[in-house]
């Protein structure tokens, strides 16, 4: 029954004093009962003297192990990718790196340890004014890192929260400097570089410890309710940009060919233009030197001129109409029909070659005739 209860003995209280008894209990009996104590744990057992002696040394022993102890916990290692911020009593004096360390254990230091490699990342979705007064939904991502440990600890209270913040300031300052339609097609790269730009200055304002590696703008739609009519004018804008592809492509098809021909037609006439040179050089060299023999014998000459143009007169004409002089018919021969009865009768045998008409004969006749003529007008001349 406890001594303040009802029906307990009021006459003691909770150290064993009487009721008529009211002074303080006897610091010296505790603590011999608790040097006592420990001297039972230790199996310390004699004299009263060896007995206070013993439990001196106990509790040294034990204040020695605790400090032991308290000490060993100030070890800590740091991994290749952290660092350690070491504060004294809540100031910050130290920056450790990756290894194995010590610091005073607490209450007297305290170490944080900050990951300063690990690459982390935040979504951002908003709806932002453009330039031109239009409205755009934006979504995209930013990828930072720590790179000042004790900046990030010790200059913001909340750096991903100063981030979150500069990043919105940041998209509502480019955003606000661009119009739509630069947002949304060719210019969405630059905008996202930009942004970066603006993120990294203000968070380097304020010294949160924070690099901003990359910023991704992932969507940039206009409004739901006037969706429709974008996708509309962005599938015209990409017809035109197909059709003018096509006619570039069909333009830088056709012009090399067309040059091509170009070059060959020039190449031809002047081809052309050397074999007419050429060939009226060689005709008025050939009519001087003909002059020239000409003026040694103009009678030989001329007959030789006269032989040569009938020669090549007859040898382009398949067909010869002949006045035999002191006649009065005229001699037809056929000449392509000759030729290939000619060709003809050498495939064939001698004994089927009798048979056919005699025209070989009849044209050697011919041309004996026209040898004589020729002999004729000579002599007259």
């Amino acid at each position: 029954m406890a001594w303040n209860e009802p029906g307990g003995n009021k006459n003691q209280d909770p150290w064993g004093n009487r009721g008529n008894d009211q002074g303080p209990p006897d610091l010296d009996e505790v603590f011999r009962k608790f040097q006592e104590t420990l001297g039972g744990i230790f199996g310390s057992k004699g004299s009263k003297g060896s007995d206070s002696s013993s439990g001196g040394m106990g509790i040294g022993i034990i204040l020695l192990i605790i400090f032991t102890i308290w000490m060993l916990t100030g070890i800590y290692k740091l991994e290749e990718a952290e660092r350690g911020i070491i504060q004294r009593f809540g100031k910050h004096v130290d920056t450790t790196q990756t290894g194995l360390h010590w610091h005073w254990p607490y209450p007297i230091e305290s170490l944080t340890k900050v990951n300063v490699s690990e690459r982390k990342q935040f979504a951002v979705k908003a709806t932002m004014l453009t330039q031109d007064e239009n409205i755009v939904d934006i979504e995209g991502s930013v990828q930072y890192q720590i790179t000042d440990a004790a900046n990030y600890v010790f200059n913001v209270r909340y750096p991903e929260t100063t981030l979150s913040q500069a990043t919105e300031t940041s998209l509502r300052q480019v955003i606000g400097r661009s119009k739509m339609d630069f947002i949304m097609t060719e210019g969405r790269d630059q905008i996202a570089s930009r942004i970066k730009e603006t993120i990294q200055q203000i968070i380097d304002a304020y010294g949160v410890g924070l690099s901003v590696f990359e910023v991704n703008i992932q969507e940039a739609n206009p409004p739901q309710q006037v969706r429709d009519a974008f996708q509309d004018v962005t599938q015209a804008r990409e017809d035109k940009v197909r059709l003018v592809n096509e006619s570039e492509a069909y333009r830088n098809e056709v012009i090399p060919k067309a040059r091509g021909q170009a070059a060959r037609l020039r190449e031809e006439a002047d081809g052309y233009k050397q074999e007419v040179v050429a060939r009226a050089e060689g005709e008025a060299k050939r009519f001087t030197q003909l002059l020239k023999e000409y003026n040694k014998a103009p009678a030989v000459t001329r007959d030789r001129i006269y032989l040569d143009t009938v020669e090549y007169v007859l040898s382009n004409s398949t067909k010869v109409m002949i006045d035999v002089e002191g006649g009065n018919n005229l001699l037809y021969l056929p000449l392509d029909k000759l030729i290939r009865n000619e060709s003809y009768n050498l495939q064939m045998p001698e004994n089927l070659q009798s048979t056919l008409p005699r025209e070989r004969n009849r044209s050697t006749t011919v041309e004996n005739e026209r040898s004589r003529n020729s002999l004729r007008t000579r002599e007259a001349r």
